[in-house]
């Protein structure tokens, strides 16, 4: 019950309750217009989500291409029918492709060769990039050179490559298993290796520039 005193009318009852009740209200709107200028998160850390979705979906029969060696042989993707193949679309000049290699080396050394094949496509602007490299480096499995470069080439068109690194493992028939351009999910899938990540943060590049 309110009282009057000093011609002033109190509610020594309600007072502390309203007082209470505005301070909950004033909190929730303080909190309401903090959350707006949060900015929203990411749904998924998984490069993935970004930068393969356009890679061929599993189950797709993987396009037939051939392509020249580092030593100028000739190879064709049919050659290695009956192995899983382990298909790597990278170059010397992508930072993000370079730090991916030590894996793909522990992954190789892992796998049976008679049950898995190890085949890289390189979009050096230059061949003598591109062996240099290799030698350099001591690249394994079949290293192959594409003259036409990323933007041009029939192969990135046919695989869809629009960043690199971009992997593939296809099966013994010659079907994608996976999609992908991150190394350690390829090691997960033929379960040859390390899943452990590359030593450097992920990204990926185009011929203009690295994320």
């Amino acid at each position: 019950m309110g009282v009057l005193q000093n011609n002033r009318y109190f509610c020594p009852d309600l007072y502390p309750a309203f007082m209470e009740k505005t301070a909950i209200f004033l909190t929730a709107i303080l909190l309401c217009f903090a959350s707006l200028s949060v900015p929203a998160q990411d749904v998924t850390d998984d490069p993935d989500a970004k930068y393969a979705k356009e890679l061929l979906s599993n189950g797709t029969p993987a396009p037939e291409f051939t392509l020249v060696d580092i030593n100028g042989e000739p190879w064709s993707l049919s050659r290695f029918k009956g192995r899983k193949v382990v298909l790597v679309f990278w170059a010397s000049w992508c930072p993000d492709c370079r730090a991916e290699i030590p894996l793909l080396k522990q992954m190789q050394a892992a796998a049976d060769p008679r049950e898995v094949a190890f085949v890289s496509v390189s979009f050096d602007r230059t061949r003598e990039d591109f062996e240099t490299y290799v030698k350099e480096n001591y690249l394994g499995g079949v290293q192959l050179f594409d003259p036409a470069g990323k933007k041009d080439s029939p192969v990135a068109a046919a695989y869809h490559v629009k960043w690199i690194p971009s992997l593939y493992l296809i099966d013994a028939e010659g079907k994608v298993l996976t999609g992908t351009v991150m190394a350690e999910k390829i090691a997960a899938a033929i379960n040859s290796g390390p899943e452990a990540s590359s030593d450097t943060s992920y990204g990926v590049c185009t011929e203009e520039g690295c994320l």
